[in-house]
């Protein structure tokens, strides 16, 4: 036998019978799958699951011929195995001002751009965050293990996901490549990115009508894919990190290098990512090149582990300031409505005054006020203050760079 795409969601949706059955009459006892998609098949615990290895052996079952004992579960055992990852922020030297910032996004689930030269470690801090979010849930690896194993993408021998996934599709992918598609509706790379991050190095490459897309999944959390003969829901809720030049070339800005774009180049460039979708990203990330003195340092930079800590500590804050609401669970401020941003965005006088200032001279949109306002907050669940203050709203202001003409 083969391994078969899906094991997870048709134990699921066994056990799910089962419990129906069960009030209504004989109830199932369990489902039969080729060997190598049992282990997977056994993450559903109330339901037993045997494997096969041959179509002969699932005659002999079925007949009472041979016993084969269910498969057991070892959910915890897969997760102290799998639930570990081979980077770390302290392999990146220097860039202390950029991690302070992926702290923040990390801490209140925002949406993150990193502008900066070639070479300045845009992708090598992206391809960290996923270490420092929250480990994930058991419903969390359900989930995401669910979109993996439809389209056959579990690795041999780990039959869970137990790492936040971390995607980086090439500037060249379809609209269908990027949110799902196909006659038979299939996920794509945003649902593969479901509960981890989704990485769009060289960010005004894509094409705008693949990246206008995103917009609502950025939203709603999930993205629905309509055909003639039926309608399918993908999940997609997942952290946006987008890196991108600051010109054509590169090098606009940086004291090393000249550059060697006109002004109408880089309007061009950079009109390429449109305004709802920069609303979208909450904040907006300087990266410079990093000086010799900080890469041939010694001593290594902020780790994962530290910044892992203060995320955790915001984590606890916020999950204990939402709870558990209706439909849509919000888990972290991100994901605040405007109620929720003006119950829970207290500010001081000398706040408000500062983002008033600040509204008029970048000309910010509503939903970028509401951005800058959700950042504030989570800034103020790192310091671990109850109210707002000039200091934090200053700083989440400073990460609205796309906003301030960086290329004029």
């Amino acid at each position: 036998t083969r391994p078969t795409r899906g094991a997870l969601s048709i134990a699921m949706a066994a056990a799910r019978q089962k419990r129906e059955c069960g009030l209504h009459g004989r109830p199932l006892k369990g489902v039969v799958v080729p060997t190598a998609s049992a282990t997977e098949a056994a993450v559903v615990e109330d339901i037993d699951v045997i494997a096969v290895s041959s179509l002969a052996e699932a005659v002999q079952f079925f007949a009472g011929e041979i016993d084969i004992p269910p498969t057991p579960p070892r959910v915890d055992e897969w997760f102290d195995r799998f639930a570990t990852y081979d980077t770390d922020f302290s392999d990146v030297r220097g860039q202390e001002a950029a991690k302070r910032a992926i702290c923040v996004a990390a801490a209140g689930g925002h949406n993150l751009a990193m502008v900066g030269p070639p070479g300045g470690g845009k992708t090598m801090l992206a391809k960290r965050i996923p270490t420092i979010l929250p480990p994930l849930s058991a419903a969390e690896s359900i989930e995401t293990t669910r979109v993996y194993s439809a389209l056959g993408l579990m690795q041999p021998g780990q039959p869970l996901m137990a790492t936040r996934p971390f995607r980086a599709p090439h500037h060249t992918i379809s609209e269908p490549g990027l949110v799902g598609g196909r006659s038979i509706p299939m996920p794509g790379e945003i649902s593969l990115a479901h509960n981890g991050v989704l990485f769009l190095d060289e960010l005004p490459e894509f094409q705008r009508r693949t990246l206008e897309v995103m917009r609502q999944p950025l939203e709603d959390g999930a993205v629905t894919i309509s055909r003639a003969k039926s309608t399918s829901r993908f999940p997609a809720d997942f952290m946006l990190v987008a890196a991108l030049n600051p010109c054509p070339c590169g090098y606009r800005g940086d004291p090393r290098r000249a550059c060697q774009c006109t002004g109408p180049q880089v309007d061009k460039y950079m009109g390429k990512i449109s305004g709802p979708l920069l609303d979208r990203i909450d904040i907006h990330l300087e990266v410079p090149a990093v000086p010799f003195r900080e890469l041939a340092a010694s001593r290594g930079g902020t780790s994962s582990g530290q910044m892992r800590e203060a995320v955790l500590a915001a984590r606890a804050r916020q999950a204990a300031r939402f709870g558990s609401g209706n439909g849509r669970e919000v888990r972290c401020n991100a994901r605040m409505s405007s109620r929720q941003i003006r119950e829970h965005c207290r500010m001081e006088p000398a706040a408000i005054e500062l983002l008033r200032a600040a509204v008029a001279d970048l000309g910010l949109s509503a939903r970028a006020h509401d951005k800058v306002l959700r950042v504030g907050r989570t800034i103020a669940d790192l310091d671990a203050a109850e109210v707002i203050s000039c200091g934090h709203v200053s700083e989440a202001i400073n990460y609205r760079l796309l906003d301030r003409s960086l290329w004029q």
